[in-house]
């Protein structure tokens, strides 16, 4: 997403500096790669996952297709894009179902414990929150 989206023939980073008084202002995530291991029961090698595209334009049926494809051809997970949300053509609750769907039928044939990233995100609190419980049900 670096410039806008804009096609880049090169872009090469060759020096970052943060100061230590901002590093200390992070303390790093809730939880880290065992709680990930522990809920996809995964040890011992690499998670595999993908980002599902494009990132726009399917409808939630197709989405959650395009899930379960990735889950049933051998990754352990899968994520929306960060502008995935909910658009008129296919809205959170209805991606939400159909990849819920995906989960189970892929978990159904494979054996294994699969998930999918879903962003909650909302234009208010209160949606995100009712997204996050839903999710969560």
């Amino acid at each position: 997403n670096v410039f806008g989206f804009k096609a880049l023939r090169a872009l090469r980073l060759e020096d970052l500096r943060i100061s230590p008084a901002y590093v200390k202002t992070f303390q790093g995530p809730p939880h880290g790669i065992e709680v990930e291991r522990d809920k996809l029961n995964k040890y011992g090698r690499p998670l595999l996952g993908c980002t599902i595209k494009p990132k726009l334009g399917l409808s939630a049926k197709n989405y959650g297709r395009a899930v379960y494809e990735c889950l049933r051809g051998g990754l352990d997970f899968t994520k929306d894009d960060e502008n995935v949300n909910s658009q008129p053509f296919m809205r959170w609750r209805d991606r939400f179902l159909f990849v819920a769907e995906a989960i189970y039928k892929s978990q159904a044939e494979t054996g294994e414990i699969k998930g999918h990233y879903l962003n909650a995100t909302a234009g208010t609190c209160e949606e995100m929150l009712k997204r996050a419980q839903c999710a969560k049900e």
